[in-house]
């Protein structure tokens, strides 16, 4: 592990500046940010005030083999959104009944989180237009797979994964986006705290409250009106 002084970087606002900085050429072109919650909403925050592109979150759910909840057989994401994966289900003999259960409890907590969060603003939409998924970091990167595969599904033109650090092996098998920007790729990887001076975890109020910081900064930008391209 990185004696505490060596670590790469500050904290997550400091890793959202660089990478703000690393996609600056998006800027003037029609992106949208969203970060995973919670911990990547911070890094996203600074990395949609760098390109001046609205942010949201990419709120999706793993669907856990129901006698091995930690293997993904898909996941589910808002929009009625559902990636599943053949293999797993066939290998663990998962029946549709399994299936439908398992997809209703993770639909229930993803909209409980959707609420939450967005305290009654609609999705963006993200339909023809370039979008940037943000999260703190990663490590297997299912959940970071599951985000950009339900922004393919959500009609992204492009999907462009950004992230403070992630092994070299994950990001040489990472094929769910388009493009993948790491600022750090070690072949030989520690947990993803192990590259911050301060990993604190991230609270939902703490999620709310930056949202809502840019979405009264996006106001601002666009004169008081609703944006034309948000569904519910």
């Amino acid at each position: 592990m990185p004696r505490k002084e060596s670590r790469t970087f500050v904290d997550r606002t400091d890793t959202g500046r660089r990478l703000g900085h690393r996609l600056a050429g998006l800027r003037g072109q029609d992106v949208v940010v969203l970060g995973l919650p919670r911990g990547g909403v911070p890094v996203a925050f600074e990395v949609a005030k760098i390109l001046g592109a609205p942010l949201d979150v990419i709120v999706v759910r793993k669907l856990g083999v129901p006698f091995r909840p930690e293997v993904a057989m898909g996941a589910v994401g808002e929009g009625g959104t559902r990636i599943l994966d053949a293999h797993v289900l066939s290998q663990a003999h998962v029946t549709e009944e399994d299936l439908r259960t398992v997809e209703t409890n993770e639909r229930a907590l993803l909209e409980e989180r959707r609420t939450r969060y967005r305290h009654g603003r609609p999705r963006t939409d993200v339909d023809g237009r370039i979008v940037v998924v943000v999260d703190d970091g990663m490590a297997t990167g299912s959940t970071a797979r599951a985000a950009c595969q339900v922004a393919k599904q959500l009609g992204a033109a492009r999907v462009i994964l950004a992230v403070p650090v992630a092994p070299a092996s994950t990001v040489a098998s990472f094929t769910e986006a388009d493009a993948i920007v790491s600022l750090v790729a070690p072949r030989r990887f520690e947990a993803v705290s192990c590259y911050y001076n301060d990993f604190s975890t991230t609270e939902d109020d703490e999620v709310v409250k930056l949202l809502d910081a840019a979405a009264r900064s996006r106001r601002g930008v666009d004169g008081g009106c609703p944006g034309p391209r948000q569904r519910q």
